[in-house]
């Protein structure tokens, strides 16, 4: 949930690449930074950096305070207040307004201000409480393959997404 002037834009993880403890792709694997302190906060905080000078990304952190792990968002299913998204991105193709780690920050206006946020409560930038049409995900719904775009600890099967989800980002090949 992003809450904007214009209203509040939200949408459906459908998703996500871990970095845990001791991974070599993760942000904190050599320790707390200036840059990366809010994946050592408490878990549900944010933790945004820009990747390659043009795109921001959204983690939130996952373990206890001190503990550098977290979750990159990689893409939602755009559901409320879509023509914001829209405006942001420039663009009108629902699937591509936030498929991807770097379209989701810039169709939600997320940016290095929001970092360190608390996620677990109601304010600009916060994770909701389920859809507002819910639905039980069943076994075997939930895909997992390798992460996207890293090297070290590339072989990991820590990326997580909604099978058959046309907003999943990714190649084909390993969306199945």
């Amino acid at each position: 949930m992003r809450e904007l002037p214009e209203g509040v834009a939200s949408g459906r993880i459908v998703e996500t690449e871990a970095y845990v403890v001791g991974d070599t792709a993760g942000h904190a694997y050599r320790g707390m930074t200036r840059r990366n302190c809010s994946l050592f906060l408490e878990r549900g905080h944010a933790y945004i950096y820009l990747a390659y000078g043009s795109s921001y990304m959204l983690n939130v952190s996952s373990e206890t305070p001190g503990i550098g792990a977290g979750v990159l968002i990689r893409a939602l299913e755009p559901l409320e207040d879509i023509p914001i998204m829209r405006l942001n991105r420039g663009i009108e193709r629902l699937r591509d307004l936030a498929r991807g780690p770097g379209r989701l920050t810039a169709a939600l206006r997320v940016d290095r201000r929001l970092d360190g946020l608390d996620l677990c409560r109601e304010g600009p930038l916060w994770l909701g409480r389920g859809d507002p049409e819910p639905r039980e995900i069943g076994p075997g719904e939930i895909g997992e393959s390798i992460r996207i775009g890293v090297s070290r600890d590339a072989n990991r099967l820590q990326r997580f997404y909604l099978r058959g989800s046309p907003f999943v980002s990714g190649p084909r090949s390993i969306n199945v």
